[in-house]
């Protein structure tokens, strides 16, 4: 019987693989609109609420999308088991279409109420599930379809080109379409307009395209023996499921806590607009925070480049190293230390005034650029058929993505912005030993064919 590796060497799955990169963009832009969202969200609260919290409940939406994912990560990962690429992919669509809808909506009943939010974090919630569920397919068939290794790793970090992509026009253009005088939902309706004509024309496009499920033949067939083992067997998959939860918090709340102090300190302000009235903060500020997520690219078409030649491990350890020194110094730098930098911001390429700390803290974008499809690679090596498996436990775990930038929300109400970035720092340790001591296979005994 030829392994499913076998399989994927024989045929040409260009099609599907186009097709993943196309989700790989979707499942960042929705998702990245929760960035621009969520400084329209903190003013609100602070207007409503006061405050006192207002960090913590601006990252409410982020947490509640990231949340979706402890709840769907097994149910996405069973789908996708019994039922194959196409059909978990469209339901996702359909979900993620639906979600945006929502958020649409919550924008539509007009001002401010604990409804209103309620509303709101519903829709960031069913989002969620989508994401997830994309996430959930994307991942493995990519790593399938390149035969796992470093090919698998490649077409991975490839797919997250495509995801940096829209990570770096989400919060760049949700900054220059909602303007320094948003202060409603509804100001976001533009981004979500686009969400929902990318999920509708996702949706027939995929219904019409042929995916290959190569697992399922598998699936059947492995549903005859009884199995002992499963995911959980593998000691590197376990710590590397630990690694991602930290990692995706790691991503997510560096640009996120960056642009909630950009908006929200005016001694920051005054450095980044030179004082002048006419420079709106959060199209700067979107900008600024956009040049994270396209180093975020940049890194990912370097990644894509040398992923054949150099192993998931030297790359994973490389970048976490870089990263912990990078925002160490970023905490001790003073902000008074300013520096010139690159942002697209009014449509355009132009230099602008930060502290020194933020050019290192958007610097950090090139690290954690590869690091999802090597921790996924190093995890998920050698599970073989429980590879699918895997990816749904996988997901569970990205929930991080939202726990760890509202927990970085809450220190920063109590001890500062800055003094927020320690949880970051401690994140890069842990994936640092993830790739240099924790991600060896020491289960090979298990048979995975």
């Amino acid at each position: 019987m030829s392994t499913n590796t076998e399989t994927v060497k024989k045929q040409n799955y260009t099609l599907p693989i186009i097709m993943m990169f196309a989700l790989f963009f979707m499942i960042a832009f929705v998702t990245g609109l929760q960035n621009p969202l969520g400084v329209i969200v903190k003013d609100l609260v602070n207007t409503k609420y006061g405050a006192a919290n207002a960090n913590f409940l601006s990252q409410l939406g982020n947490l509640m999308n990231f949340l979706a994912y402890a709840c769907m990560g097994i149910p996405a990962g069973l789908m996708l088991k019994k039922r194959g690429y196409k059909f978990t992919a469209l339901w996702a669509i359909a979900i993620g279409f639906i979600g945006v809808v929502i958020t649409f909506l919550s924008g539509c009943l007009g001002g401010f109420s604990t409804g209103v939010f309620a509303i709101y974090l519903l829709g960031a919630f069913i989002s969620g599930f989508s994401m997830c569920m994309l996430n959930t397919v994307v991942n493995p068939m990519l790593n399938t379809l390149g035969g796992g290794g470093n090919h698998g790793n490649q077409l991975i970090q490839t797919g997250g080109v495509f995801n940096s992509l829209a990570a770096t026009i989400v919060p760049v253009l949700g900054g220059y379409l909602m303007g320094a005088n948003s202060k409603n939902i509804s100001d976001a309706n533009v981004p979500l307009f686009i969400a929902m004509g990318i999920f509708a024309l996702a949706f027939l496009v995929f219904a019409l395209v042929q995916i290959p499920e190569p697992h399922l033949k598998l699936e059947a067939e492995a549903a005859k023996v009884k199995d002992t083992h499963s995911a959980w067997s593998f000691r590197h998959f376990i710590f590397g499921i630990i690694t991602i939860f930290v990692y995706v918090g790691m991503e997510v709340g560096i640009p996120n806590i960056m642009n909630l102090y950009m908006n929200n300190d005016p001694y920051i302000q005054g450095i980044i607009t030179g004082g002048s009235s006419a420079v709106t903060i959060s199209a700067i500020a979107g900008a600024i925070v956009g040049m994270y997520w396209l180093l975020m690219l940049v890194g990912r078409f370097i990644g894509a480049a040398v992923g054949k030649k150099v192993s998931s491990k030297a790359m994973l350890t490389t970048v976490s190293c870089v990263a912990i020194i990078l925002v160490v110094l970023a905490i001790f730098l003073p902000k008074t230390s300013i520096v010139k930098m690159p942002a697209f911001s009014n449509m355009h390429f132009s230099m602008v005034t930060v502290p020194i700390s933020f050019l290192l803290l958007v610097l950090c974008g090139l690290c954690t650029s590869v690091m999802w499809g090597n921790i996924f690679n190093l995890a998920v090596e050698g599970l073989g058929k429980y590879t699918e498996e895997a990816s749904g436990i996988f997901m569970v775990m990205v929930c991080g993505g939202g726990i760890l930038p509202a927990l970085q929300g809450l220190i920063a109400d109590k001890a500062g912005y800055m003094n927020s970035y320690w949880l970051i720092v401690a994140g890069f340790i842990c994936i640092a030993l993830f790739a240099m001591v924790f991600s060896k296979n020491v289960n090979k005994d298990i048979k995975t064919e």
